[in-house]
């Protein structure tokens, strides 16, 4: 062994000094993030922390009601409530529904305004009305074209002789009817990122294509569909989420009626901590909306992660 390699092997490993410009630039870039991480901390941490926790006390409404941990004893109970697992299976019919159909929707009228279409820009703004409305009015302007006896809806088929349908009061009816609604308000974010999309496909493989002969249909097949899978597999997961996580629109339209045909979980939890003052179970209920939610999420996440080190290969 040489005398170079006995220095190596026998020097011992540089500690790295942090000097004092360092930690001053360190208490500096702490100082700007600080009050940026506040906001969060206080109102999306600390919520979650405190929902997850209560979830293991029978804490109520209740005036001068105390509160005793009682630690798996709501999440036992919640197993058995047949009412609250027949709300999670039409939460992911509704999600699933409304996400699927939105899609679809959503690819006609981006592969519309991606065209050379008259009169586009009117187009594309009436299609974005919808984006613009709460979902609370959203669900109002519904409910009026469903009306039974006023609404447009039953009045156009009246014309044709066909007898009117209590939409939103039917027990057959009142979830495709919500579902379309669902539909409705969320085909304008969709579109809008499909025709993004689209817009960024090079017009060079479209012409290619049509050298070699393909027409629309093909090329929409062959170019197309596979430069927008990732957008689709993205939109639609997300879309998922956000549905099955919505409140107002099927709160304002029938409540969860007509005998819990369209009671999906945030509604059930809302109304079991709030008509019935149970915030410790509804709170466990939340937490397993939470468990459910980051599954479907972390599923997503890896997908995302498979496509991404394939691509980098």
């Amino acid at each position: 062994m040489t005398t170079l390699e006995k220095t190596k092997k026998s020097s011992p490993p540089r500690v790295r000094q942090i000097g004092p410009r360092a930690r001053a630039q360190r208490r500096e870039a702490i100082a700007l993030v600080g009050p940026a991480l506040l906001p969060i901390i206080i109102f999306s941490v600390i919520p979650l922390v405190s929902g997850v926790a209560l979830g293991f006390t029978d804490a109520t409404l209740a005036r001068n009601a105390e509160i005793n941990f009682i630690g798996l004893g709501n999440f036992i109970d919640l197993a058995g409530n047949r009412r609250f697992w027949e709300s999670f299976g039409i939460g992911i019919v509704w999600a699933g529904s409304v996400a699927l159909l939105t899609l679809v929707s959503a690819m006609g009228l981006a592969l519309l305004l991606n065209s050379d279409l008259r009169l586009k820009g009117l187009t594309r703004v009436l299609a974005l009305i919808p984006w613009a409305m709460p979902p609370v009015v959203i669900a109002i302007v519904w409910r009026m074209i469903y009306n039974p006896n006023s609404g447009p809806l039953n009045g156009t088929l009246s014309w044709f002789g066909i007898p009117g349908v209590n939409w939103l009061g039917d027990f057959s009816t009142a979830l495709p009817a919500v579902i379309v609604v669902g539909v409705w308000a969320g085909i304008p974010q969709t579109t809008v990122l499909l025709l993004a999309g689209m817009q960024s496909i090079a017009p060079e493989q479209h012409e290619a294509a049509a050298v070699d002969g393909a027409g629309a249909v093909r090329r929409f097949w062959h170019v197309t569909l596979p430069a927008l899978r990732p957008v689709i597999i993205a939109v639609t997961a997300l879309d998922f989420i956000w549905q099955f996580n919505s409140f107002g629109l099927i709160y304002v339209l029938t409540e969860g009626g007509p005998g819990g045909r369209t009671m999906i979980p945030p509604l059930f939890t809302y109304l079991e901590a709030f008509r019935n003052r149970e915030i410790g179970y509804a709170s466990a209920m939340g937490n397993v909306l939470v468990v459910a939610i980051l599954v479907i999420l972390s599923l997503y996440l890896i997908n995302q992660f498979r496509q991404n080190k394939a691509v980098s290969k």
